[in-house]
């Protein structure tokens, strides 16, 4: 039976109240000392650490808009177009809600990647983050999937469009491919009942599982303590403690860094409500022109893109063609030859690396270059999962690396900006070379990464945190 903590006649009003809440809901007031109160993190965190936060409170923006959406939107492909219309111009702040919901999806993408750069920086997915790291790109992942689902639903020409080509890709896919796209669809054409399962996805199906591993990512960190610029474990066994065990060199996440992520919320929704109010389209980026025109099955857009945050992927799709899979075979077979003739495998190894070569190259040869395009496409998503085992780096964070690492993690975020600019460009021959280099540094930077990171010296690692009080 639960002891029940006793307090003071004389104590105020509020504190009677919340002893007589604490008493009969103990388990919410253990959770909130053990992840806010007494949750100990690194007292030197930067501005790149509020990006969780934000990412919180986007999906928060996004549940509760998606919410009063739902009350007015119809999933019937004669009205889905209609009830945008509707909602926009009959619906009291229809139109704000719509735009919110629509600049969040953007805002979205926009924190997640910066949050997902920050632990690439820090080495947050190094030991023993492993799965914090995996948690969160299963979010990615999930997130894409919620996006993509959800542009379906105004139904406007570039919707329907971007859906048709997408899961059109499915159908690249030996054996399976027709099969898996007409499940997608639910139809021969993308059409009512493609709009309706991805209407069930969208707005049920999804959110739940996005929900969970959210809610597994934050235990994951909690259990494991956060990571900090200097990728220094301050909760460790040699890290300096007080008498209580407290780590000297971490502060309570309350109050402390609830008032720093309110001010670097504070400045998000600033800007937030800046790009609602004056420029929701945000130049055709976060709403496309072609979605402000009815579907029509019959006329086809003239370039037909997915919205801005998938561009990165799209570009690596579009960029393996025919001539790019001889580049491929050239990269297999380097790889393969590289194994066997500059490592030190055991020696019955060698012919098993050889001949699983050969068996990819007959692969790539007799199979249609479009699928190899889709396995480029999720491949560049699905090797983010493996980091925590590419980085072979002695120190964690870039801070401590060699000065010329920062260098190469410019140019990868360059070159993923490009590729997400190209994926919005209607195709042309520049772009493809260009799109075709970036694809294989991007996949050349993870895939050589235990090769390269271990190159050069590391600086000396402090066994304390940087902090300068401000």
């Amino acid at each position: 039976m639960a002891v029940f903590k006793e307090i003071s006649p004389n104590a105020s009003a509020g504190e009677k109240v919340t002893n007589w809440f604490e008493n009969r809901f103990p388990t919410a007031f253990d959770a909130y000392r053990v992840h806010m109160s007494e949750y100990y993190a690194p007292k030197n965190f930067n501005f790149w650490y509020a990006f969780g936060a934000l990412a919180m409170l986007v999906l928060v923006i996004q549940i509760v808009t998606g919410i009063f959406l739902v009350m007015h939107y119809k999933p019937d492909a004669a009205l889905a177009f209609g009830s945008v219309e509707y909602i926009m111009r009959d619906v009291p702040w229809g139109w704000l809600i719509r735009y919110m919901h629509s600049t969040g999806a953007s805002a979205f993408f926009i924190v997640v990647y910066l949050h997902m750069f920050r632990g690439l920086l820090y080495g947050s997915y190094r030991k023993p983050r492993e799965l914090v790291w995996i948690f969160g790109c299963a979010i990615f992942l999930c997130l894409m999937a919620e996006a993509f689902m959800g542009y379906l639903l105004p139904w406007g020409q570039m919707s329907y469009w971007g859906a048709q080509v997408i899961v059109n890709l499915f159908a690249a896919i030996p054996f399976v491919g027709p099969d898996l796209a007409l499940l997608i669809r639910g139809d021969y054409v993308v059409g009512d009942a493609t709009l309706n399962r991805f209407f069930s996805f969208h707005v049920i199906a999804v959110p739940l599982v996005l929900l969970g591993l959210v809610a597994a990512h934050l235990l994951a960190l909690h259990d494991v303590g956060s990571n900090n610029p200097d990728g220094i474990e301050i909760k460790g066994p040699n890290a300096p403690k007080d008498s209580k065990g407290h780590p000297l060199d971490g502060i309570p996440f309350h109050p402390y860094y609830t008032v720093h992520d309110i001010f670097m919320v504070s400045v998000f929704l600033m800007v937030f409500t800046a790009i609602i109010f004056f420029a929701p389209e945000f130049g055709g980026y976060f709403l496309e022109y072609n979605n402000f025109i009815p579907a029509d099955p019959l006329k086809t857009p003239l370039h037909i893109a997915p919205v801005w945050y998938f561009t990165p992927f799209y570009s690596m799709l579009r960029a393996i063609t025919s001539e790019m899979m001889y580049a491929l075979i050239a990269c297999v077979l380097a790889g393969a030859a590289f194994g066997i003739f500059k490592t030190k495998l055991p020696s019955f190894l060698k012919p098993v690396i050889a001949g699983v070569a050969v068996a990819v190259v007959a692969m790539m040869l007799s199979i249609d270059a479009k699928f190899w395009g889709v396995v480029v496409m999720g491949g560049a998503v699905i090797i983010l999962f493996f980091l925590p085992w590419l980085d072979y780096s002695p120190v964690k964070s870039i801070r401590y690396r060699p000065d010329w690492h920062k260098y190469l993690y410019g140019i990868f975020v360059i070159n993923f900006v490009v590729l997400a600019y190209l994926g919005v460009q209607p195709p042309s021959a520049v772009g493809e070379r260009v799109s075709q280099v970036g694809t294989l540094f991007y996949f050349g930077f993870f895939i050589l990464m235990p090769w390269w990171s271990k190159i050069g010296e590391s600086k000396a690692v402090p066994t304390r945190v940087n902090f300068v009080a401000h």
